[in-house]
């Protein structure tokens, strides 16, 4: 019997061992072996971190590593099933100032950790037994396996803190929004303070109106250039203007934001910013809803959004110029430095932001078109896959474009609302053409409006009985009807839908209008 040392001369029955002598020990096993073992340390590491541990090395250390993976399996489940069914105090631990700067230190240890169990797996494979094939495929897995885990890991606690800042400098703090009849109702502006104009005036005004149980929500689009706009009686904007807005040519809707800000601030005592405050209330006289919340967008820092967003694409309807209209400051025409040609276009957000904001050959109503649009190609657009890859740069764009009141607390209600409004077809509508005489901004029935409004959000509360056409129903151009209340379909592209609304015959509110080819477009 030769000397025992070496495979060849083990005899049979020494090297035919338990499988828990060999985990322990590899040496006097088969090279076979020896790379099973090593494939089932890592893998368990990656699947069960602790369990390469308690097989074959520290049991002490493999079973808090098992006692932390059974706790950290549990606050998954618990995470998926909040994810899917309760979404708020979920969104509330990711968001809040308190709560998630801890969730990232444990994601930061639990990414040392399983770091640390495969390095430590590794050891306990015994590398310099392994084949040369076989080492460096354990290396290689190793590495990769801790870039997945490890890495996912730390990079989500980095996303986290990312969230964290970014929703501290855009969302204010306070109570939760409270719905008022049912419905929620926000007001985006579009605020444009370019080089050749007056201060800032917010000239793209739309309220979002979310029904509070459904998420359906309607998108109600304010001409800038409405007048007469009367305020609330308990808005402190009532004392100045009693009987609306109405001091001359000057005073249109987007003007009320300049004129509070400048002349009138002290009427919203310690507002962050009286003149969305007037505007708001504007908003709600106009309209006869109680708008509760803003969102003002800059247009500037717009086109860094759809940079980020890695473009959208829209199927122009006419030709759009870069450039044109007056400058406010000289009296004189600027410049046009080009045009968006009609079709499929993939626009960058130099070119998004003017296909939005072009006044060249167009009426306000083609440009809200255009910016409803807009809207609309971004919200199809915004898939998981974008927000991922280009999240660090969607939040430092929102960060220079948008500044709001609605508090943090609210986040989590209104994300809840937004997935529920994917069961439905956004609504479109708006206080001027297509669904108004062109003339109707400037001689408004507000009454008329009102009622319009009210009806239009009761057939969009998200019962049965209001439940969207299917996709395709409307059409993506826009169209008018007549006053016997046919159906309105506002080119919004796929995924807008527009409501009847039965109207009667007044002085200035004649069938809607159609929009030129300017104003038209749709979402491929």
């Amino acid at each position: 019997m030769g000397e025992v040392g070496a495979d060849e001369n083990i005899p049979r029955f020494n090297r035919v061992a338990s499988w828990h002598d060999a985990l322990i020990n590899p040496r006097f096993t088969s090279p076979q072996a020896r790379n099973k073992r090593a494939a089932l340390l890592l893998g368990g590491t990656l699947l069960v971190p602790g369990s390469a541990q308690v097989s074959a090395g520290n049991r002490r250390l493999g079973r808090i590593a098992l006692t932390v993976t059974v706790v950290c399996w549990v606050l998954l489940l618990l995470v998926l099933l909040s994810a899917l069914f309760w979404r708020t105090p979920l969104i509330f631990l990711a968001t809040n100032g308190l709560t998630s700067p801890v969730v990232s230190i444990c994601l930061v240890a639990l990414a040392i950790g399983w770091g640390l169990l495969f390095l430590d797996a590794l050891r306990l494979a015994r590398p310099g037994l392994l084949s040369s094939k076989a080492r460096t495929v354990a290396i290689v897995s190793t590495i990769v396996a801790m870039v997945v885990t490890s890495g996912g890991l730390g990079y989500t606690a980095h996303l986290l803190n990312v969230t964290r800042s970014t929703v501290g400098e855009i969302f204010g703090g306070g109570l939760p929004f409270r719905p008022v009849d049912g419905r929620y109702n926000i007001m985006l502006m579009g605020a444009d303070a370019g080089a050749d104009r007056v201060g800032l005036r917010p000239d793209s005004m739309t309220i979002l109106s979310i029904d509070a149980k459904s998420g359906q929500t309607v998108t109600i689009s304010l001409p800038r250039n409405l007048q007469n706009v009367p305020f609330p009686e308990d808005s402190p904007m009532h004392d100045v203007y009693p009987d609306g807005y109405n001091c001359g040519d000057e005073c249109l809707l987007n003007a009320v934001y300049t004129d509070v800000t400048e002349n009138h601030a002290d009427v919203y005592g310690d507002a962050e910013d009286p003149g969305a405050e007037a505007m708001m209330d504007a908003a709600s006289g106009a309209l006869g809803i109680d708008v509760q919340g803003y969102a003002m967008i800059d247009m500037a820092g717009f086109e860094q959004l759809i940079d980020a967003m890695g473009g959208i694409t829209i199927d122009v309807g006419g030709q759009v110029p870069i450039g044109g209209g007056t400058n406010e400051l000289t009296g004189l025409p600027n410049p046009i430095d080009g045009y968006i040609e009609p079709g499929v276009q993939h626009l960058d957000g130099y070119h998004a932001l003017w296909y939005a904001r072009s006044r060249e050959g167009a009426s306000d109503y083609d440009r809200q078109a255009r910016q409803r649009c807009v809207q609309t190609a971004m919200l199809k657009q915004l898939n998981p896959v974008n927000v991922v890859a280009k999240f660090e740069e969607m939040a430092a764009a929102g960060t220079q474009v948008v500044r709001t009141d609605i508090p943090q607390s609210s986040i989590g209600s209104f994300v809840d609302l937004a997935v529920q409004a994917q069961d439905y077809e956004l609504v479109g509508y708006a206080a001027g053409p297509p669904y108004y005489d062109a003339m109707f901004p400037t001689y408004p029935d507000y009454d008329l409006l009102h009622a319009d409004v009210a009806e239009m959000l009761a057939n969009a509360d998200g019962s049965e009985d209001a439940q969207p056409a299917p996709a395709g129903a409307a059409s993506t151009t826009a169209q008018g009807t007549d006053s016997a209340g046919t159906t309105l379909a506002l080119g919004g592209g796929l995924g807008s839908q527009a409501l009847p609304v039965t109207r009667t015959e007044t002085e200035g509110t004649t069938a809607p209008t159609e929009l030129s080819e300017n104003g038209t477009c749709s979402v491929p």
